[in-house]
């Protein structure tokens, strides 16, 4: 039987309710082919008591600190823990906590979590993210991190950060694509009846003095190109069917996904590359053409600096072939 990867969920007072409950949910709902689970999570705290939510409830963790140094995965879910967000420090005993946690182990922060992580020097140099509302926040806590507020999560390999609460979802959801793939990733999004990835980033939350029109979006244009991957996508034709100039359309497109529309457009392809490389054995020339890569070789290449495998290699990992 193989090994099940451990999640450990740390809780800090007081913890942001709704990001609490995410690694829980969505790692929980991951499982292989015959149903049996591929994670096993944990929560954690300090301490035996119940752990404060933001929201008027408390949390019983499972297990305590010690938790931390068996796991394979750290989560810090949103938390308004004063050192941390108000001075940038950590108390001893968290710091001690932390200090316990494996060399190699994954660390993931979900929205303000993301202090406690600076605040312990995981993110100095490394770009993140944190909720839109606290970024100004954060920057000015920890000069050395480098705070982007525009995008849903920062995979820094190691660490990974999520922008704010539901952004969780959306992190979680592809490390698991990442650890799993793209149909295992693609369940857990349909039983949890959320999108297997959202479209656009933070940037479209934040808020403008001036309201643009809710006409005035991309959005439309995205979901038409995901539906046409193997057509010719200029920036000319996407403008066009947002019916925007090429200028006015690549502002846009940067303001609500964080992306340029031709590294956007890549990125889809190589997902849906991906997935048709997950569930079927077409032959790659194939593969890239319906995934519209084009060929093999720039399929292969995409592939290789995307994921670091070739796809006779990627097939075999997630068909077991």
């Amino acid at each position: 039987m193989a090994v099940v990867h451990r999640v450990a969920v740390l809780l800090l007072p007081p913890v942001v309710g709704f990001d609490a409950t995410i690694p829980a949910l969505m790692f929980d709902s991951a499982t292989d082919a015959d149903g049996a689970p591929l994670y096993d999570v944990v929560t954690c705290a300090l301490s035996p008591e119940p752990v404060a939510a933001t929201t008027g409830f408390a949390v019983v963790a499972q297990a305590g600190p010690e938790t931390l140094a068996t796991a394979d995965t750290v989560v810090i879910p949103g938390t308004r823990y004063a050192p941390a967000r108000h001075e940038g420090v950590l108390e001893p005993a968290v710091a001690s906590a932390l200090a316990t946690i494996r060399p190699g182990t994954r660390i993931v922060s979900i929205c303000t979590g993301a202090f406690v992580l600076a605040a312990a020097g995981l993110l100095d140099g490394r770009p993140a993210t944190t909720h839109w509302k606290h970024a100004d926040h954060l920057r000015a806590l920890h000069p050395r991190v480098q705070v982007d507020e525009n995008v849903l999560f920062v995979d820094g390999g190691d660490v990974l950060t999520s922008a704010g609460l539901a952004a969780g979802i959306d992190l979680c959801l592809h490390i698991i694509r990442s650890d799993h793939g793209t149909q295992v990733a693609n369940a857990v999004a349909k039983y949890c009846v959320v999108p297997p990835w959202r479209e656009g980033g933070q940037a479209q939350f934040i808020e403008r003095q001036v309201a643009e029109p809710d006409h005035y979006s991309t959005a439309a244009t995205r979901e038409w190109a995901l539906r046409h991957l193997d057509e010719d996508l200029t920036i000319e034709r996407l403008a066009r069917h947002a019916q925007m100039s090429p200028r006015t359309f690549i502002r846009r497109f940067r303001e609500e996904t964080g992306q340029a529309p031709g590294a956007w457009v890549r990125n889809r392809r190589l997902d849906h590359a991906r997935e048709l490389l997950e569930s079927h054995q077409l032959p790659v020339d194939e593969v890239a053409r319906r995934s519209g890569l084009g060929t093999g070789a720039n399929l292969r290449h995409h592939l290789r600096r995307g994921v670091g495998m070739s796809p006779s290699s990627y097939r075999k990992v997630y068909q077991g072939i």
